[in-house]
């Protein structure tokens, strides 16, 4: 299967983390087992251009589409995993990604930043709007987290049915994997407004979880659920879970300090592929 992962961390371009490593070591375990995937993750302005080798790509420069009503232009670079053969997308953004310190989500002060919501659209809206410019299409998106939880949703009621000469939207599967849920899941439903989309009509209030609208629109959801942790259960409490159970599928972490990444493969594989 050809596979586009997004995530917004990976080892070493990010400081180590759970999903830093594990978007590093998976993706290399699922290349591993024949899969054809990309990744793609913000361009933060810590990341050393120079000694990751991130290369400027003609294609993926000045790639037009449309945020929040307005007309919009990104670029993205280009490298790989070191020692691998994983290549990653680097999204780039002078406001949105460049001044993020290596704190991603928070301010210096440890407060979470107010527009991670928007900034995080920005990004899923770039990650549908550069497939003509791959000259690439993936049978399916790994959407990891609350990060990239607006592709399902906006994949179904943007793009599902362009077809052009350079892209075929049509038949794209949409995976959302979950691993937390926390304040930082919690956005403003004028944000979905604001990129022209329409959330489920039992989704109200001006704060919305935004793992509901990606279980609801996503084809599949995994949770990966750490030892000793109540997240399935608190996931199952959602709206959308509650009507999209068949959908669900869990993986049981045995570590959060040290993941077994080949187990997680493994029964990741199987969900993606069943």
């Amino acid at each position: 299967m050809k596979l586009f992962f997004l995530t917004t961390e990976i080892t070493p371009f990010t400081l180590p983390s759970f999903l830093g490593d594990y978007s590093a070591k998976v993706s290399l375990l699922l290349q591993g087992k024949g899969h054809d995937l990309r990744t793609m993750i913000p361009k933060y302005g810590y990341i050393s251009e120079r000694k990751y080798i991130l290369r400027e790509v003609i294609r993926l420069r000045e790639i037009p589409f449309k945020f929040q009503g307005d007309d919009q232009w990104t670029s993205a670079k280009s490298a790989f995993i070191p020692k691998t053969r994983v290549q990653v997308y680097f999204l780039e953004h002078t406001e949105w990604f460049k001044p993020l310190s290596n704190l991603l989500y928070k301010a210096k002060n440890g407060r979470i930043l107010s527009d991670n919501d928007e900034r995080y659209s920005y990004f899923s809206c770039a990650a549908l709007a550069i497939l003509p410019h791959l000259f690439w299409k993936p049978d399916m998106y790994l959407c990891h987290g609350w990060q990239s939880s607006i592709v399902p949703i906006l994949y179904h009621q943007k793009y599902k049915d362009i077809v052009s000469k350079n892209i075929n939207y049509k038949k794209i599967k949409m995976v959302y994997i979950i691993d937390s849920m926390n304040k930082f899941c919690d956005f403003k439903s004028k944000t979905y407004d604001s990129v022209g989309l329409e959330l489920p009509k039992y989704l109200d209030g001006d704060i919305v979880s935004s793992h509901d609208p990606a279980i609801h629109f996503a084809d599949k959801v995994i949770i990966f659920n750490p030892p000793k942790s109540s997240l399935v259960e608190n996931i199952m409490k959602l709206k959308s879970a509650k009507k999209h159970k068949s959908k669900i599928s869990v993986i049981d972490l045995d570590d959060m300090e040290s993941p077994d990444y080949f187990t997680i493969s493994d029964q990741l594989n199987e969900v993606i592929t069943s």
